[in-house]
């Protein structure tokens, strides 16, 4: 019997653009790769500015994707998956942690990928004790700091 693959943590600190806008173009890649997404946020506000952001972030493109809490939404036909818990509704591989959600460092993704505000002092604390925890599990662990121009460069955690 073989084990479930571990996740990989990757963890992305803003400092030059919204949540809303740097997160859109990661998912986009993540679909590209074939895997679905859960995007979590115990915020209301962030999760409809993160709706609004799939829809507009691309002049040529949207995101598909719903809201959990929606009104007869089937979470199994989402795409991209924006919810206030980490239930994996829609079978996602990549799991979107936001404003200091945090999941057990086994959680049965393929990816987690924790996004922070260099603002908000209490989801910088989370990714720094998600990152520690993942890292003392032996996991891949990835540190991404935004650029001048709102990419990323991966340094040193």
């Amino acid at each position: 019997m073989s084990e479930a693959p571990q996740p990989e943590w990757w963890f992305y600190h803003l400092s030059r653009t919204t949540l809303e806008q740097a997160a859109a173009p990661l998912m986009a890649k993540c679909l590209e790769a074939g895997w679905r997404v859960l995007a979590v946020s115990p915020s209301a506000e962030r999760r409809a500015a993160l709706d609004a952001a799939l829809w507009t972030f691309d002049d040529s493109s949207f995101l598909p994707h719903g809201q959990a809490e929606a009104p007869g939404l089937d979470p199994k036909r989402q795409p991209v998956l924006i919810s206030g818990k980490p239930d994996n509704a829609n079978g996602a591989a990549a799991l979107f942690l936001m404003d200091g959600v945090k999941v057990p460092v086994d959680a049965p993704y393929t990816r987690c990928m924790m996004m922070f505000d260099d603002g908000d002092a209490g989801a910088r604390t989370a990714a720094r004790e998600a990152f520690k925890a993942a890292k003392d599990a032996g996991l891949v662990t990835r540190y991404f700091q935004q650029t001048g121009r709102g990419g990323w460069k991966e340094a040193g955690a």
